[in-house]
């Protein structure tokens, strides 16, 4: 039986009579042929089988992969699960696709210490997206000499940085409730450490948060509130390790069986505050008549569903990473992009009645 030989990049050359630079400049510099050469070269290898010059051999080559890492602090299906993730991952492959490069997702659950996975990741740099200042994969990440970008947190030097304002983000839903009469609230809050807590959090540690970002909107609540004679002491704030919107409904229930006559729960995400609306709901309670809900971030559902809301711009963080770490080589300097956000007041949020009138009648 008679094997035909594949195809070389020199067999290709010498079949084309032109030489090899010319033949790996239509895969690698395109710019430098013109369109009809360059068709004529793929044309002739799609027909002696030529698969075109091996990633591999060109990386050790170039010393570049050609790949940007993201590294996520959740397991890989949280990227296509999560709204806001869905959102920033979109904006990331948009910065990537504009430069030509390709995309590595590196999952780093919270509860695995295995760090391989980043020691692994043939990538020529890493978008590190929201993960606690202790993380081990954060660590070796930085241990690696390529560019690193981080979103959102841990907050570091010399390091370049995207993402919001988030005290003063969320101030703004702090003064829109003390302007509405609110004093008696809780709060549902995402992780706010590697460790897994479901339940009530004291104030040691909200001032101890790993996650810079959870830290940040609970310092601007305790602050603001604190401005309206509100001792943060005596607010209830309860703990989810994971972020879906069953969290969010079991910690609302946590908060109103403790106080009923809370008038208002300020969740830190709209994955959360989506679950608080199903609580008050499946309790009888109205939006906001009976209980004021506002959530974080602005995904399409919470919009739909009326919540009131920060909206920030999750698609435009994921490109602003990727366009930073594509850029790294140019500056010598950590930049720090800090993206505007925007209050939504929706229907979720108004004046509380009188607590003898809401649970007593008139």
């Amino acid at each position: 039986m008679h094997v035909r030989r594949p195809a070389t990049l020199a067999s290709l050359a010498a079949e084309l009579g032109v030489s090899r630079t010319t033949v790996s400049n239509a895969y690698n510099r395109p710019d430098q042929l013109s369109p009809e050469l360059r068709r004529r070269v793929l044309e002739t290898a799609r027909r002696l089988g030529y698969p075109g010059p091996d990633p591999v051999a060109r990386s050790l080559r170039t010393r570049k992969a050609g790949a940007v890492g993201l590294l996520l602090t959740e397991n890989l299906s949280y990227a296509f699960r999560d709204p806001a993730a869905i959102g920033f991952l979109e904006g990331v492959a948009l910065a990537c696709e504009d430069s030509g490069q390709g995309l590595l997702l590196v999952p780093a659950s919270p509860e695995r210490e295995d760090v391989a996975a980043v020691h692994r990741a043939g990538v020529d740099g890493f978008i590190v997206y929201s993960v606690p200042d202790d993380d081990p994969h954060l660590a070796a990440v930085l241990e690696r000499p390529v560019p690193t970008v981080v979103v959102d947190q841990p907050e570091l030097d010399n390091v370049d940085r995207v993402g919001i304002d988030d005290r003063a983000a969320v101030t703004q839903i702090a003064q829109h409730l003390i302007e509405l009469g609110h004093r008696r609230i809780g709060v549902v809050c995402m992780r706010l450490a590697r460790d897994r807590n479901d339940g009530f959090v004291t104030v040691d540690r909200q001032h101890a948060a790993h996650f810079h970002v959870q830290r940040a909107r609970l310092e601007a609540l305790a602050t603001a509130f604190a401005a309206a004679n509100v001792d943060w002491t005596t607010v209830p704030v309860v703990e989810r390790f994971d972020h879906n919107t069953a969290c969010g409904s079991s910690a609302a229930a946590q908060l109103l069986d403790r106080d009923p006559h809370l008038t208002a729960l300020i969740c830190t995400s709209d994955i959360l505050a989506l679950g608080a609306l199903a609580e008050a709901r499946r309790r009888g309670l109205r939006v906001p008549q009976d209980l004021t809900i506002t959530g974080f971030d602005g995904i399409p559902e919470a919009e739909r569903a009326g919540l009131t809301t920060v909206r920030q711009p999750v698609l435009e963080k994921g490109r602003a990473a990727g366009k930073l770490l594509v850029n790294a080589a140019d500056h010598t300097r950590p930049r720090t992009v800090t993206l505007s956000t925007e209050l939504v007041i929706g229907t979720s949020s108004a004046a509380p009645r009188m607590s003898e009138e809401r649970w007593f009648g008139p």
